[in-house]
């Protein structure tokens, strides 16, 4: 099957910063916006220029080291707003203008206060601001998931029209059901007529936690870049966890791929979590503590035998340790052989039988049986025999 690339928009230092607590300074944003350049992400979104000085700084001096990303800055459709990104992306050497306004009438009617000829207007002249600076302008249809989709395919197509190379379909939030998601993608493929000079964008929120399953609808459906963010951080519930989606991609034959280097997720999640002080879920997909782990007895008998009965990617290729056997009350014998023997001890299935029974009531008394507990079990079963 022929491959197709679909680009990895990365919005962690812009979109993932927004979270409360979770603001970084411009050595973090460096240090952040390198590991995600080598990574392979293909756009790194470094920053709002016009909300302050600090994010400013930041979007200018990532611009100065990174070299194969592209950088973009995000504005409003507002003059002053494209200047200063213009000015911050100076040193870029693929710069990229993120401007946009809402397509709802919900946003144009309570937010703008204004009329969709208007907005019309607005877009195209941001649009052709942003191209006096640079030939690579994205366009976001704010609320595009609840917008009319006539009105927004004639939004879209003006943009296009004024020069915009990437038209971003936001479901900002986070409403979209993905066939709902997937329909809107279509009908501006099918109903655009200058949609061939532009690539469609995936920008979606996880207020219902859909967001992966709506960008993954979205490039099915046509469009060819993915904005996500490592470990799903974003405003409110969050945005497209750039680890799911980049690993659906690779496992799923759908005739799409990406750049990025999966055995560098883990690491970079590690990273991110550790820079943003925000913790990881245990169950998150990919990147959770709990991801590769393995507590029910069934489940750890059917690994055992085989791996892939319940682990449909190895851990080494997202860069985890390896998959973990967790011994709780309802874990078999297998799994306490199996751990037993990790710990170096050689015994036979009559043992294993004789302290399962122990094993069973501590396991009962405690949410986990650690390490220490099998060793304190081992040795007093050599004492009793000795």
């Amino acid at each position: 099957m022929s491959q197709e690339h679909v680009y990895i928009f990365d919005t962690t230092l812009r979109d993932g910063e927004q979270v409360p607590g979770c603001k970084l300074n411009t050595k973090e944003k460096i240090a952040l916006a390198l590991a995600l350049e080598e990574l392979g992400v293909d756009i790194i979104e470094a920053g709002f220029p016009m909300s302050s000085p600090g994010d400013f700084e930041s979007v200018n001096e990532i611009s100065k080291i990174v070299k194969n990303a592209s950088i973009c800055g995000l504005t409003r459709a507002v003059q002053k707003d494209i200047e200063v990104a213009a000015e911050a992306l100076k040193y870029a050497k693929r710069p990229r203008i993120h401007t946009g306004i809402g397509a709802s009438d919900i946003h144009i009617k309570h937010k703008f206060n204004t009329s969709r000829e208007d907005i019309l207007a607005r877009a195209k002249q941001a649009v052709i601001w942003s191209k006096n600076y640079v030939d690579d302008v994205e366009f976001y249809a704010e609320d595009a998931g609840r917008a009319d989709i006539a009105f927004l395919a004639k939004l879209v197509e003006t943009v296009i029209t004024a020069g915009a190379t990437v038209v971003n379909i936001p479901d900002t939030t986070g409403y979209c059901l993905p066939h709902q998601y997937a329909a809107i993608i279509s009908y501006l493929r099918n109903n655009v007529p200058n949609i061939d000079k532009a690539i469609l964008s995936c920008h979606c929120h996880n207020d219902l936690g859909l967001a992966t399953a709506n960008s993954i609808a979205g490039v099915i459906a046509g469009a060819r870049q993915i904005e996500c963010t490592i470990n799903g951080l974003g405003e409110r519930a969050g945005n497209t966890a750039l680890e799911e989606v980049v690993m659906i991609l690779k496992q799923h034959q759908l005739g799409l791929n990406t750049n990025v280097v999966s055995k560098k997720l883990h690491p970079l999640s590690r990273l991110v979590s550790e820079t943003m002080r925000m913790q990881v879920q245990p169950n998150k997909a990919i990147v959770g503590a709990n991801a590769f782990s393995h507590s029910s007895g069934i489940h750890q008998d059917g690994f055992l035998k085989e791996a892939t009965t319940y682990e449909i990617m190895n851990p080494a290729e997202v860069g985890a340790d390896t998959s973990k056997i967790v011994l709780t009350a309802r874990s078999g014998r297998s799994a306490l052989a199996f751990r037993f023997h990790k710990l170096g001890y050689q015994f036979t299935r009559n043992d294993v039988d004789t302290l399962y029974e122990q094993f069973l009531q501590i396991a009962d008394s405690k949410k986990e049986v650690l390490d220490e507990d099998l060793h304190k079990m081992a040795e007093s079963k050599v004492t009793v025999e000795v």
